[in-house]
């Protein structure tokens, strides 16, 4: 939410008033519009940093001053550039489009980052959370920007040493959870044991416990990665139309066990393409991602649809414009109540309904979903009405035709040249 404009002004505004008794100057400070905002910002143990129009820091509080190791009254009167130079996980200096500071005042709106760093004078790197929110007049105009900040390298650490146990854990069990899975399947084949009706059932129920439990280390160790950025990922420039329509008829025959139509559209709602084929002049919607990943995510999505889906049908569309393109998912199913949408890409949740009990899961799938769709600068959100179906919307940002051929041929060249070594 942008921040008033009139905050500013008062932040700025200097009062020179005549020595009086600490009673009287504690009274009239609490009535003061600065005297209480310094009073609270000089409190608050994060630090908040004001910006003017030219970018020029303004205000740097006493908890921004310990956090970076400026003196704030040195940072004054700087480019908060020469005093908050960001990183990233990989120690390499912030791109104008991925600070939040310059995203807040082009876009005018508040942006949160959670994945920054910053190198200290002492060259301690430091890992922050970002909030800054754009000060706006009552013309829309940006006059600067408010930021606040807090160090969380510890709670950073440990959520690092979390995903190295988990992602090690869930590598070390899927070993013995695959032998057991294969002894039981031998047990189940008539060709290699004979046991009766009774014992098979036992087993059935075992084995399916067993990929059950499979599937959870799978997705715990792949969680762990996306997470530490150590998750596979090999992005080219991939048209997601034809990805897309070739999907969606490979995915079709899970649909077809529960009786359910599936149908691929492009563009405008009203060019419907049938998942058993069909004939439309088809736009080229590119976009620099791995395609194995995006297949990945589509299957996910669309499983869940099935799973939650008991008539109707489920929509694979794609559509875009000249800088985005979009994906979805549609479903006819059962919905999701208003209160579990914000918090369903996060780790480990699941809606608390007798469907999403009786069905189970990880409650890591569209967690992972949000990890992989974040990899290509994207974006993955829901929209749902509770009995009658959800919508799970994909951007991505479209490459154009010609940049898109260029990174096929920057490619096939490297392909080639690594063929002839």
């Amino acid at each position: 939410m942008a921040v008033p404009v009139a905050l500013f002004l008062a932040l700025k505004k200097k009062k020179n008033t005549a020595p009086k008794g600490p009673d009287h100057i504690l009274a009239t400070d609490l009535h003061d519009a600065k005297q209480q905002s310094e009073i609270i910002l000089n409190a608050i143990d994060d630090g908040v940093i004001l910006l003017d129009e030219q970018r020029t820091i303004n205000l740097f509080n006493p908890a921004a001053g310990a956090i970076t190791g400026w003196d704030p009254k040195q940072a004054a009167g700087i480019d908060y550039k020469s005093v908050l130079k960001l990183i990233n996980d990989k120690g390499e200096p912030y791109a104008p489009e991925k600070d939040p500071f310059n995203l807040a005042i082009i876009e005018k709106r508040t942006v949160k980052d959670n994945k920054a760093s910053f190198a200290t004078q002492s060259k301690t790197v430091i890992s922050l959370d970002i909030t800054v929110s754009p000060l706006i007049d009552t013309k829309g105009d940006v006059k600067g920007a408010v930021g606040v900040f807090r160090d969380v390298s510890a709670e950073r650490r440990e959520g690092q040493q979390r995903a190295e146990f988990v992602s090690t854990a869930s590598h070390e069990m899927r070993t013995p959870v695959a032998a057991i899975e294969g002894y039981l399947s031998l047990a189940l084949n008539d060709k290699v044991s004979t046991i009766d009706t009774k014992a098979r059932g036992f087993l059935e129920k075992a084995h399916e416990s067993t990929q059950h439990l499979g599937q959870l280390f799978q997705d715990l160790l792949t969680s762990a990665k996306a997470e530490d950025g150590r998750l596979t990922n090999h992005p080219t420039a991939v048209e997601v139309g034809s990805m897309l329509e070739t999907l969606t008829d490979g995915l079709k025959f899970a649909a077809q066990k529960k009786s359910l139509a599936i149908e691929f559209v492009l563009g405008a709602p009203n060019s419907v393409i049938d998942a058993s084929g069909g004939n439309v002049v088809k736009p080229l919607y590119y976009a620099y991602a791995d395609p194995d990943r995006l297949r990945e995510v589509i299957t996910n999505i669309f499983d869940n649809a099935v799973k939650y889906t008991d008539s109707g049908k489920i929509t694979l569309g794609l559509t875009g414009d000249d800088n985005v393109v979009q994906l979805r998912v549609s479903d006819t199913g059962h919905g999701i109540p208003a209160e579990d949408v914000p918090h369903l890409f996060e780790k480990f949740y699941r809606v608390d309904s007798s469907s999403t009990r009786t069905v189970g899961g990880t409650g890591l799938g569209l967690f992972i979903c949000r990890k992989i769709i974040e990899l290509y600068n994207g974006r993955i959100w829901v929209t749902s009405v509770v009995d009658k179906g959800s919508t799970f919307y994909i951007n991505l940002p479209r490459l154009s035709s010609e940049r898109a051929l260029a990174l096929q041929r920057e490619e096939a060249t490297k392909t080639s040249v690594l063929a002839s070594k």
